[in-house]
């Protein structure tokens, strides 16, 4: 699956209800492969391809963490820890993503 691939799944398994209210932008940056944000503005998503001119937090690693996290197979905290995955900006944030994208 491409990293591209990976984004569109999470767009789809969106969990709108846990967003009601939120307003804030995921940057993803993929080190060995394409930038990508999401924008979560009550309720709503948008995947947007490149950089957001201000995200609420930027979560950078490779496209082989990212897959892991998605599929399941990696702990995103785990992957923190092991310097897999790096955090900008407010790093509360990159917990929410379990609650609003059902993820693998």
């Amino acid at each position: 699956m491409s990293v591209a691939q990976v984004f569109g799944k999470l767009e789809q398994n969106f969990n709108a209800d846990a967003a009601s209210g939120l307003d804030l932008v995921f940057q993803f940056n993929i080190e060995d492969d394409s930038n990508y944000h999401l924008v979560i503005n009550d309720g709503a998503c948008q995947l947007g391809e490149g950089d957001h001119a201000d995200p609420s937090v930027t979560l950078i690693m490779n496209a082989e963490t990212l897959h892991g996290i998605v599929s399941g197979e990696t702990d995103g905290m785990q992957a923190f820890m092991a310097g897999q995955l790096r955090a900008e900006g407010d790093m509360m944030l990159a917990t929410k993503l379990g609650e609003l994208f059902t993820l693998s």
